[in-house]
């Protein structure tokens, strides 16, 4: 299988955001999620797990652009039925070649992902 296309919900400034239901990922080495176009700096994930818990993986970057790629992946644990929210994260450590975050689940889990917006 590909990996799913994980679509911003935008936080709004000054306002409200109804509760998005966020994108289900199929677990597994080359499925998971994808954000184009990312913004890794302003982006927020909420990540649901299931009754059995399981690891979320943010995939290092490609070098270039991620000249902190050699930090490696990050991995979140998640307890059964856990929520937890993961970002922002580093452009340099994270931004694939193609400008996408990319990241792989070890059970099915449910993500939505936010983009902070910039107040000037």
């Amino acid at each position: 299988m590909a990996r799913t296309n994980v679509p911003y919900s935008n936080l709004v400034p000054n306002g409200s955001l109804t509760d998005p239901a966020g994108t289900a990922l199929t677990a597994g080495a080359g499925n998971g999620g994808q954000i184009a176009k990312a913004a890794p700096e302003s982006t927020v994930l909420r990540v649901v797990c299931g009754a059995t818990g399981g690891n979320f993986t943010l995939i290092k970057g490609a070098y270039p652009p991620a000249l902190a790629s050699v930090q490696g992946d990050y991995v979140e644990a998640l307890g059964s039925n856990g929520v937890e929210w993961l970002g922002p994260f580093e452009s340099g450590r994270f931004l694939q070649g193609d400008g996408s975050l990319v990241f792989e689940t070890s059970q099915a889990m449910t993500v939505t992902a936010f983009k902070v917006p910039r107040n000037t």
